[in-house]
Order: structure tokens, then sequence, then C-alpha cells
């Protein structure tokens, strides 16, 4: 079976999903979408497919799409993935979004209700769970491996100058994230945050937010716009009561450290996995492979839903640092 796809936002990263739908031998890219004529056009001398300027006159025009991928930006780099995606959704078409879902939260909630009303695969690209090093780590948590989860801690940041919004760095970075914590351990339950400025700054660049989970874990996430370097921009360690491993830049590293042994366990570049850019690779082609397969709508990795509950963790940092509170979720 091959997908008829397109994609909607050709800029950077809408580049990037057209580059792995060519390559991938079950999709056949039919169609590319921007506001902006001349990527539109550029991206179909590049990638194949028709050019269209508006989702409305790609709908009009009748194509087959079996897929689209929406990777517009906006403000907080969310702002404008509601309106294309609630289109395609209505008309019947799975989507993958960008992140965030959306940065405004009723906007997320609609269009997750409303894939799930139409019954419609809905994905955000939340890449980093998708690499073969956060698999395996993932498979141990599953067999029991690390015993009883006791906690979590991330680290997140980068180097990004732009000042937008006081809670760019919060809403355009973390769904990341959050979205990682919630695949090692769960729903979270209570939230406390704390924010600065760095120096020279008028948005919030750096945090600290501490979680309690369902299931009774701990964990805590460092985040910031003002410290990255070459190496070291993610860190997840993530500890129970019979181990614990340690995830390094998503895909690169990975050990094992068993709690009543020296013996550690470590690999390096998991199936051949060698830089982050190469997790849009692994993202999308999940993506294709569960539409192949006939996934049922509810049951989509890295769903429209997972980004959304990543969503509802940042709004309630946002709220407790504002309010100096813990908040519920």
């Amino acid at each position: 079976m091959t997908l008829k796809v397109g994609i909607v936002g050709v800029g950077n990263i809408g580049s990037i999903h057209a580059g792995v739908y060519k390559d991938n031998p079950n999709t056949e890219i039919v169609a590319v979408c921007d506001i902006v004529k001349e990527k539109a056009d550029a991206a179909a001398a590049k990638f194949g497919g028709q050019a269209f300027y508006s989702v409305q006159e790609m709908l009009a025009s009748g194509i087959k799409l079996d897929a689209v991928s929406v990777a517009t930006k906006g403000e907080e780099n969310g702002g404008e993935h509601y309106a294309p995606t609630m289109e395609l959704l209505r008309a019947g078409i799975p989507v993958l979004g960008e992140k965030p879902i959306s940065n405004k939260i009723a906007e997320g909630e609609e269009m997750v209700a409303l894939a799930a009303e139409k019954r419609i695969p809905y994905a955000v690209n939340l890449n980093h769970r998708f690499t073969p090093a956060a698999l395996r780590a993932k498979g141990w948590v599953n067999e029991g491996r690390l015993g009883a989860l006791h906690m979590i801690n991330m680290r997140m940041w980068i180097n990004n100058p732009v000042e937008t919004s006081p809670w760019f760095h919060l809403r355009a970075l973390h769904p990341h994230s959050f979205d990682v914590i919630r695949y090692f351990c769960g729903d979270v339950k209570k939230v406390s945050a704390f924010m600065m400025k760095g120096e020279g700054r008028a948005i919030w660049s750096n945090t600290q937010v501490i979680m309690q989970f369902e299931n009774g874990a701990i964990g805590n996430l460092v985040g910031s716009y003002d410290a990255g370097s070459s190496y070291g921009l993610e860190r997840c360690e993530v500890v129970g009561s019979k181990g614990r491993f340690v995830l390094e830049d998503a895909c690169e590293e990975l050990t094992f450290y068993p709690r009543h042994s020296i013996e550690t366990e470590s690999y390096k570049y998991l199936g051949g996995m060698r830089s982050f850019g190469e997790t849009f690779k692994s993202r999308i082609n999940d993506w294709v492979d569960q539409l192949v397969a006939g996934a049922s709508y509810d049951s989509i990795n890295g769903s429209g839903q997972d980004a959304l509950k990543a969503q509802y963790i940042i709004e309630a940092a946002i709220r407790s640092f504002e309010t100096g509170t813990v908040v519920d979720l």
C-alpha cells in the first residue's frame, strides 16, 4: 500500500518531513501547501506533488490524501497549527502535526476531540520518544528491569536567543521534555515550578519544574534557552528499585546501572542513529507504518492526546510559578 501524502507548511521543518516521505517506499508526495507561493512552488519542484497555497484550495481540488503533515509555526511555534489541522480532520484526513500541539490549550482540546469524534488518526511529532535508544529504555521499564519507578531527572537545554512571549521557552521547547517524562513515568499528578530570566533576557528562559506522578514517583525538569552546547543538550535518568538508566542526547548513548552490582550495560548509536536530525525519520516512518497497518485512531504512537497532556503540564508549571503554589493536574 502506498500512502498519498501532503505537507502543509514547507519551511525548514516541513521540508524535513517532505524529505522523509520522499525516501519512504510506502509514501508518495502528491501535494505541498504553503501560503507563501514561492515556498510551495519550490517544494513541489524539489519533492514532487502539486503546489497549493491554502488548505481550502488543496481540499477543493479533489486530490486524494491519505495523510498530511502540518508543519506550520506561528506564535510560540504553535499558533498556526489549529486552523489547518481542523480543516483536514473535518475532511477525514489523518494528520501528523508539529509540536506544540498548540500554544492554546482550548485549541489543542478541540483538535483532539474532533479526531476522536471522527475516529481519525491524529499524531504529533514528539520525535524524542521514537529513537532506538528510547525504545530500548522503554522496554526495560515495561519488563520491570528497573523495578518500581522512584524518580526521573530530565534536562533539556539549547541556545535560543529568540525573544517573543514570556512563555516561549516553556511552550515551544518543553513539549518534548514532558512527553519523554510521561513516556517513561506516566501521568503527572502535581507540579511546582520556578523560573528565571537569563542575563539580558526578557522572557523566562530558564526553568526548574518538580513533579509528582500518579504512580507515586517523583521527578524534575531543568530547562533552558541559555545553556546549550555542542554536546549534552539532553539527559534523562530514570531510577527504580532495581536499577536506573541514563539516556544521553535522545539517541546517542544509553546505559543501564543495576542497583546491587557494579556491572553496567552500555549502548552507543543504537540502530545506527547518530544525531538528533535522524529522529525525524524514525518518528515519521513509525507514523507511516501505523497508517499502512491500519492502526486505529486510539492506538497512535505519540498521539495528539499525548501532546495535549504535555501541554497541560506546561500550563500547570506556568500557573505554579505565577501563583507560588503546587498545582494539581
